[in-house]
């Protein structure tokens, strides 16, 4: 069975829905859509009515590369108020021969979450740490033999309140909410490599409204923290400071403004009529000042940040958010981080871009999920994927999409 999946990241200013196909582990990618997000503040439905209408347009955009409705979705809903605890379950081996077995894991998952998460809260996730067999501590029981078996595991989980808006509208809609997931296990999941799975680091995603800080310890989420400020404090800044619109502001901070001083030039500039109607003429080197100041405070917050969630020594700190991808931005974090900054690079083609990292990532943490539970999973039925891989009627693949453009060069000519 092959396996597709479709992936809802709902952002602050834009809310953006991936889909794509899973191959020997690596994700293809379908539909990379976005549609500017109304109604949503920090990632929480404070208006239905405009979320909607956004949800839709999101969904449609994606169903018109792809040719089929998109009825079940993987979603990413806020971190606020997430917590990681340890908890331990131990399991007796039902096999006859009491050979461990996938369905094994997931009963001594079940037993680390068993009354111990409270009604108001809603579980994320369980990251098994390690496991007990005969006396010894392996980290992969499968196959091996006991009579029971002892896991170790972090418990991950948010307010119910955290998923109820995006639940609800997607309920309207006619899609099914198959799993909810948080932005740092997508941002690591699409980032990470053996290196970093045998180290303690830091994820830090600067988003449009918050930035969220999380810490891993080989591999898996231990804690995290959302700060209060994001990339639109640039645009705010950049807006208060030179009193031109908030359009106007955020054209000059992706188009003008680089992310750090030292490459900016006086000499090249751009004009802007002001709120009194007046001109004003805005060199990149002064921009970018006041760009490099502000991200400046986002990342020193972020340190402190770590150090307030870990007392351990971190070997990296990876960051990701659209922000991540101004120019100079590099530049900037060697001054800050030196060799432990990494700027995440999102790299599957349809989707290069990090502001689709978190939504490309959800897909890969997923996946790696239905793997642990040796479960087969797919948004579309086996009819579907029939009509998907051209069997039948044609799919309707638009000519601007990536697919469309591949097919036209292949069989068009």
């Amino acid at each position: 069975m092959r396996k597709f999946m479709a992936s809802l990241d709902v952002g602050s200013s834009l809310i953006k829905l991936v889909v794509g196909e899973v191959v020997k582990n690596k994700i293809n990618i379908l539909a990379c859509v976005e549609t500017p997000a109304e109604g949503i503040k920090k990632g929480y439905v404070i208006n239905p009515e405009s979320a909607t209408g956004c949800f839709l347009e999101v969904f449609k955009k994606a169903e018109e590369i792809i040719g089929l409705p998109i009825k079940k979705v993987i979603a990413t809903v806020p971190a606020f108020y997430t917590e990681c605890f340890l908890s331990s379950g131990t399991v007796p081996i039902k096999d006859p021969e009491h050979i461990i077995k996938n369905e094994d894991i997931v009963r001594a998952m079940q037993k680390c979450v068993y009354n111990k998460v409270m009604d108001n809260r809603e579980l994320v996730t369980v990251l098994p740490t390690s496991f007990k067999v005969n006396d010894e501590i392996v980290s992969n029981p499968l196959n091996m033999m006991a009579e029971q078996m002892l896991m170790k595991a972090i418990v991950v989980t948010i307010p119910k309140k955290n998923i109820e808006g995006i639940n609800n509208i997607l309920k309207s809609i006619g899609v099914s909410l198959v799993d909810i997931v948080i932005s740092p296990l997508g941002d690591y999941y699409e980032y990470k490599n053996k290196e970093l799975n045998q180290s303690i680091g830091a994820v830090v995603n600067i988003g449009e409204a918050t930035t969220t800080v999380s810490i891993f310890n080989r591999g898996i989420l231990t804690n995290l923290e959302v700060i209060d400020i994001g990339g639109d404090a640039i645009t705010n800044d950049l807006s208060y400071v030179y009193k031109i619109s908030s359009k106007d502001a955020e054209y000059l901070k992706e188009h003008l403004a680089l992310a750090h001083t030292r490459l900016a030039q006086p000499n090249e500039s751009v004009v802007f009529t002001d709120k009194h109607g007046e001109s004003v003429k805005i060199n990149q080197y002064d921009a970018s000042e006041i760009v490099m100041q502000r991200l400046t405070e986002i990342i020193n917050l972020a340190k402190k940040q770590i150090n307030l969630l870990t007392k351990k020594e971190i070997s990296y700190i990876i960051l990701t958010g659209g922000v991540t991808e101004s120019t100079d931005f590099d530049i900037l974090i060697e001054e800050l981080l030196g060799n432990m900054g990494i700027i995440g690079n999102t790299l599957e083609i349809g989707a290069r871009s990090n502001k689709f990292g978190t939504a490309v990532g959800v897909m890969k943490y997923y996946n790696s999920r239905l793997k642990l539970r040796n479960v087969e999973f797919s948004i579309f039925n086996l009819e579907e994927q029939e009509e998907l891989s051209g069997k039948g009627k044609r799919v309707n693949i638009s000519d601007n999409s990536l697919l469309g453009k591949l097919f036209g060069y292949f069989f068009d000519n």
